[in-house]
This record gives structure tokens, sequence and C-alpha cells, in this order.
């Protein structure tokens, strides 16, 4: 069993807690091996009988004519028999037909303690929020870290990472063995799981190629900025089709509903503004990007950048590309104004921290270059750059801190050292 520790724990302390817990995610992430065996084992071993745990996979044909309410209300009272308490854990829930009504009536039921998942992250922020008032506690789950990968793989850190960084960290590919079986799983979940929940949840059944391509752009230009126009042009470009930016924007949006992409917003540090555009996108998982381009582009210094927007995504932070504007004179007294990127800015509670990812730094030339913007940031915040090897953490004369990647992703408290 794959320990998935940081999600276990937040189970536990939500139990009992009057509200209904959602478990949301990306498809095949491992949300129902959450429920259904992390968290069915540990109340199970904390002492709850077996008919005490009601459980519902509402995607199996055992419990198909369940997706109606009414149905599924009635079963699930026929299952509350006296006073104890129960723990209901329903998969899929956005597979019933008015669920927030059902929900609802559970909440008013004080002896079930109610837990669902759903793969639709609009499931969670217009239903859940809207309806439940703040009465929805969301658990957002993510495929495998790089530490719980490790925690099961049999061989040394480096050869974890390269595999890692190639095949991504779905549950599933555990069990996998040879390139060609990663390769068909990851293409199965792109072209047959989220593709097609995106085309059938979105109404785009005439726009499954549309859609395929642009997701092949962005599989291409992962860690690069872009935007709806840019992204117009280049699939003009290369596909010799005409498609609007309002449509790509469309159709981004649903890639990021869907849990397949993130967008990451630019920050002007010193200005404290967002930008508009452009912006970043990174995927949820390195293995279903580089299945989706046929392994071809192997980047490491854009697909370590994505490891490690994941990692920090996962560990609980909000996370922004910074952007430090300086003010510069020339020769001739004349003003000019330049921008430094810093790779993330990220947030949570009071902490604050600015990250460089940096493949290598070879030369002192490299040095200034992945510097100068955390060195124009005048406040106190701690500046780190994550070097893809560095055995040995330490800090220059200026204060940055340098950490290499293995340590940073295997400790997560490796930021506050």
């Amino acid at each position: 069993m794959i320990k998935r520790d940081k999600y276990l724990d937040l189970l536990i302390a939500k139990k009992w807690n009057g509200m209904i817990k959602v478990v949301t995610g990306i498809r095949r992430c491992g949300k129902s091996y959450l429920l259904f065996n992390i968290f069915k084992s540990y109340l199970l071993n904390s002492g709850v009988k077996e008919d005490e745990i009601i459980e519902v996979a509402l995607d199996s044909v055992e419990f198909e004519e369940l997706c109606d309410r009414k149905k599924l209300y009635e079963y699930i009272k026929s299952k509350v028999i006296d006073n104890r308490k129960y723990y209901l854990l329903l998969d899929e829930i956005q597979l019933v037909d008015g669920f927030e009504f059902l929900l609802n009536g559970l909440l008013r039921v004080s002896n079930i303690d109610c837990y669902v998942t759903g793969s639709n992250s609009k499931f969670l922020s217009s239903d859940i929020i809207t309806e439940f008032r703040g009465r929805g506690d969301e658990i957002r789950i993510h495929p495998l870290s790089f530490k719980e990968f490790y925690s099961v793989y049999q061989g040394d850190k480096s050869k974890a990472y390269d595999e890692y960084s190639l095949y991504g960290g779905m549950p599933e590919l555990i069990k996998r063995k040879t390139h060609e079986e990663k390769s068909t799983y990851l293409n199965y979940l792109i072209n047959n799981v989220y593709l097609k929940d995106i085309v059938e949840r979105n109404n785009l059944k005439n726009d499954t190629k549309v859609l395929g391509e642009l997701l092949d752009i962005l599989s291409s230009s992962i860690g690069s900025l872009t935007n709806p126009p840019k992204l117009e042009k280049a699939y003009n470009s290369l596909a010799h089709i005409d498609i609007s930016r309002i449509t790509i924007s469309n159709y981004l949006d649903a890639f990021v509903d869907s849990f397949l992409i993130s967008k990451v917003q630019r920050y002007n540090i010193k200005g404290k503004a967002y930008i508009d555009s452009p912006f970043k996108y990174y995927f949820e998982d390195i293995g279903l990007r580089n299945a989706r381009i046929n392994f071809r582009q192997n980047e490491p210094t854009h697909i370590m950048e994505n490891i490690i927007y994941n990692e920090l995504i996962i560990r609980g932070y909000s996370v922004d590309i910074g952007i430090v504007e300086v003010n510069y004179k020339d020769e001739n007294n004349k003003s000019y104004r330049k921008q430094y990127e810093i790779d993330f800015v990220c947030y949570k509670g009071n902490s604050k921290y600015y990250i460089q990812s940096a493949y290598a730094i070879t030369d002192k030339e490299k040095v200034i270059t992945e510097t100068r913007g955390l060195l124009k940031i005048n406040d106190s915040f701690k500046k780190i750059v994550i070097l893809k090897d560095c055995y040995i953490p330490w800090y220059d004369e200026n204060g940055i801190y340098y950490i290499g990647l293995e340590q940073f992703l295997l400790d997560s408290n490796s930021l506050e050292k």
C-alpha cells in the first residue's frame, strides 16, 4: 500500500466536523484508493466496525441505479439501522443528478459523517461553496509526489528521479514495469479519460481534434510565458486552421477545470499587483505531458520547473511567478526599465519564499543570471535557488540559500531550514 499520510492526516483531522468532506483531484490520481483503502483501513484499525462504513462507488455497474438521488438516499438510510456513528464514502458524486440536494439532506443526519469524491473542479467551486455556504470542506489530492513515489521505488534516488521525471506519479504506474506499458497507460489516460471527459462535459464533440492539437502546443511549451493571442498564432501556424483567441481561452479553462493543467499568473513584487498577461501553464503530472508528445522533448530544465511547482502546490502553497522591475539610467542619463523573473513566489500563512529553479550553475556568470532578480528584492523573506545536483545546502554571502532538488523534494520541511 502506497502511504499517502498527508491526505490521511487531513481526513482524520476533519472527522465529524459537521461538513461534507470533498476529495477532489484529477481522475486516476488515487482519490478512490485514499477513501476506500487507506482511510477505510484506518477506520477499521481504530475500532470502527465494518457495517458502520457505507461505501458507494457510483461509477461502477453495481451501483449504477443509485445515480438517482432518491434511490441513493433510500439505500443510505437502509444502512443506518441505529444511532451508532456511520461513515459514508461516496465515490464520483457528480454522477448523481441533483447531488447537492442529497448532500444537503445528509448534513441533517447527525450520525452520518460524509466523504465524497469528485473529478470536476467546478463541482467544488460552484456547487459546494455556493450550495453549502461553507459546509463543504475540500481535500485536494494530487498524483504521487516524488517522496511518495520514492517510498515504493526500488533503486537509488538518482534513478528514481529519472523515472519520475519521465513517467510522472500516476499511482497505477507503480504496477507497470516497461516503457511500453507505462506509455500506453499514460496515453490511454490522456485520450480516453481526460480529453474524452473534457469533450463530454463541455459538449465539444466536434472539437476533439482542435483540443488535442492545443494540448500538444501546451505540452511543448511548459514553463514558457504564453496567452491566448500567442497560442492563436501558434495554432493557426501549425495546424493551418483558424481558431479565435476567445475559443482558445475557453479550451484552456476546460483543461484547468479538469485539473489537467494549472494556470499561473505573474505578480509584480514591487508594484504589488498581478499582471493579466502573459502567464504560464504547468501539467498536473509531468508524465502526462511527456506522453502527450511521445517522450520526444526531454527538456530537463522545464521538467524540473514543473515538478518543483507541483511540489509547492502539494505542500499547500499559493504560487505566483514573480516579476521585479528595476529602473536604470544609460550613459546618456536616459531612464529605462528592466524586468527580472522570479520562477516562483510562494505563500502560506505568514510564510513567503522566493524560489529560482536552476538545473545547473556552471560558472560565475550563471550565478549572476540566476540570482540578480532575487538580489533586487528588498524585503526579508527567504530567497532560494534549487539546483538539480547539490549535495550540501549552503548560504552565499548575499544570504541566498542553495539546496539540491532531491533534498527539496524528499524533505517536506526543506524550505524552512
